[in-house]
């Protein structure tokens, strides 16, 4: 949003083009966020196949490295994704509306969509996606090492330190759903 000269610079001006701003970089988020779930199960496919067709089990360990983290940067984009409707339902909305004088909520959407009944069922099943595709996948892919020939105590000894990082991821996936 440009002001040219001859327009005041008002408070209420620059809270709609902050708005303006940080629906950008929300709508930026979610895209990022979106596709890392679609490269996370394309990279892992890509891996299972190159295991597959070389018979290198070890090889299985790269699946949760790309787990770990590419679902870290998933989760930091859909926390800092609620962050910003959160900051908007209740910092800018309300400020806003006292300036605008309007009576009920600026900004409707962003309170109206969260009302969906189905909304919860839907954030349980992506909660579900989420755990699958983070920390399902690679622990199968950790434990198809575990029960492989290709065994060895410092390969043992690196999986189980990505055994601990992806529970800890697991955890921080849960914590963020809670919310």
């Amino acid at each position: 949003m440009a002001v040219t000269a001859t327009e005041d610079v008002t408070e209420g001006r620059l809270l709609l083009a902050e708005y303006d701003r940080i629906k950008e970089e929300q709508k930026t988020r979610i895209g990022f966020r979106d596709n890392l779930l679609y490269f996370t199960l394309a990279a892992s496919t890509a891996v299972v196949a190159i295991t597959l067709q070389s018979g290198k089990a070890q090889l299985l360990l790269a699946i949760p490295v790309i787990c770990l983290v590419l679902g870290w940067t998933y989760l930091v984009n859909d926390e800092k994704i609620s962050a910003v409707g959160c900051y908007i339902r209740d910092r800018l909305g309300p400020r806003l509306a006292e300036l605008s004088g309007a009576s009920g909520t600026v900004f409707g959407w962003e309170i109206y969509h969260r009302a969906d009944v189905s909304r919860t069922m839907r954030k349980r099943l992506q909660t579900a996606v989420d755990l699958f595709t983070y920390l399902a996948l690679p622990m199968a892919c950790i434990i198809a090492f575990w029960c492989s020939p290709a065994v060895q105590p410092l390969l043992v000894t690196v999986s189980l330190m990505q055994t601990a990082a992806l529970a800890v991821l697991g955890w921080q996936i849960l914590r963020y759903a809670e919310r």
